[in-house]
């Protein structure tokens, strides 16, 4: 059987960068359901770290996967919290969009863990 995400991905990243159709197609296809899961927000942050080039669009799109995921119950854990923070730091800075991310989960979370709290705390002093 095909391995569906490295046969997507290098159709994906075939010529190394992710353009505005592409970002269509991957907008349609994954949120065709209403929801992200796991593997598919595991696959466009693998997609994110691979390609040599992103049109902004595709940030945008893997920020909404990311609220999408995180937010599906209401509540940030503190496990979501563990992966959260490997996302954001995964380059050891934070950039304006990543504390606009955490500003945008705040607020829209009906419940957030102190692990949380802790989190946008650090990196917003940052």
């Amino acid at each position: 059987m095909a391995d569906w995400r490295r046969l997507a991905k290098g159709a994906l990243l075939a010529d190394g960068k992710i353009d505005e159709r592409e970002v269509a197609i991957l907008r349609k296809e994954l949120f065709a359901d209403k929801r992200i899961d796991r593997v598919e927000l595991q696959f466009l942050m693998e997609a994110k770290k691979e390609a040599k080039a992103a049109v902004p669009a595709f940030d945008r799109l893997l920020f909404e996967a990311v609220r999408t995921a995180l937010l599906a119950d209401g509540k940030i854990s503190a496990d979501e919290v563990v992966w959260l923070r490997s996302f954001i730091l995964a380059d050891g800075k934070v950039d304006e969009a990543e504390k606009k991310l955490l500003k945008e989960l705040k607020l829209l979370a009906d419940q957030v863990c102190p692990e949380f709290t802790a989190l946008f705390n650090e990196c917003m002093a940052k």
